[in-house]
């Protein structure tokens, strides 16, 4: 037997294993199917939203008409600003602002904080302190509206801002997400040399957790304002007309005798673009953090 028979087998194997490897490094396309599918699944999620703007723009007695319109009229202007005047939105705007970006700053904060200490520090009763955080998710939100509505009015916050952020300050939904993502996103030996390079516990934070959780943070914060901007149960029992939020402000829309339906979309729709806003200025950082998380995990 040759010499070049006796190698043969492994010629292939070396073969096999470059095209294993060149075929790793090459980039998937998408096929025609996926472009329809993702088609379908877009147009089906804009739908809604592309139907508040059709209904905001005609008048309510075509809205009642069938079939209902499918297209756009000539009244969203005139809709939109009815909407404005009727609800008061200028303060309720300026109110919600004030209020989602106060508790998405002071969410994203703390939680970070909260789920660096869960994932790397090590202290006493910290499983059961994770167990009892994860815990307060189960219970309702309806149940603790009488008991948290009795301390405001004796805090003699009634109808104040503060009323609707305190109780939001820091989640329990985002001290544990924060946590799982730190517990694979940042490598305890990270900490460890730079606690040997003499850094202090808030330098290790400021210059080693935040940046290794930045893209959770991103995707905390998205989520953190789109519930605070949209949160209508709590809002509507402790604030009034006299200084409400987008949502408190939206309610009054629907009161009268013959409420105007048209007029109602055009208020959703107004306090539907901040959010659209939010989304289009900061998406591409929001979506390169949940694929930046998806990979490290």
């Amino acid at each position: 037997m040759t010499t070049s028979e006796l190698t043969l087998p492994q010629t292939r194997e070396r073969k096999g294993r470059s095209r294993r490897v060149m075929g790793a490094g090459k980039q998937l396309h998408a096929g025609p199917v996926t472009y329809i599918v993702l088609t379908v699944f877009a147009l089906v999620s804009l739908a809604p939203l592309v139907w508040t703007a059709i209904a905001a723009s005609r008048t309510d007695r075509r809205l009642a008409q069938t079939p209902p319109p499918l297209w756009f009229g000539g009244n969203l202007f005139k809709n939109l600003q009815a909407a404005w005047d009727q609800a008061g939105l200028g303060t309720a705007m300026l109110n919600s602002v004030i209020v989602a970006g106060t508790i998405t700053i002071s969410t994203v904060l703390f939680s970070t904080l909260a789920g660096f200490a869960f994932a790397k520090l090590k202290f006493r009763f910290s499983g059961v302190l994770l167990l009892l955080t994860i815990g307060t998710m189960m219970i309702p939100p309806q149940l603790a509206v009488v008991p948290l509505y009795l301390w405001m009015s004796d805090l003699g916050w009634s109808n104040q801002l503060q009323t609707v952020i305190l109780p939001t300050l820091v989640t329990a939904f985002g001290t544990f997400f924060m946590r799982q993502y730190l517990v694979q996103a940042l490598p305890t030996e990270l900490i460890e040399a730079a606690r040997v390079d003499g850094a202090s516990s808030l330098r290790v934070v400021w210059h080693v957790v935040f940046p290794a959780a930045r893209p959770a943070m991103a995707v905390l914060g998205l989520l953190t304002f789109v519930f605070a901007w949209n949160d209508f149960l709590w809002p509507i029992i402790a604030l009034t007309q006299q200084n409400p939020t987008v949502q408190v402000a939206l309610n009054s829309l629907g009161t009268g005798y013959v409420p105007d339906q048209a007029v109602i979309m055009a208020g959703a729709l107004l306090g539907t673009l901040p959010l659209l806003i939010a989304f289009i200025l900061f998406g591409k950082q929001i979506v390169g953090g949940i694929m930046q998380g998806a990979i490290k995990g």
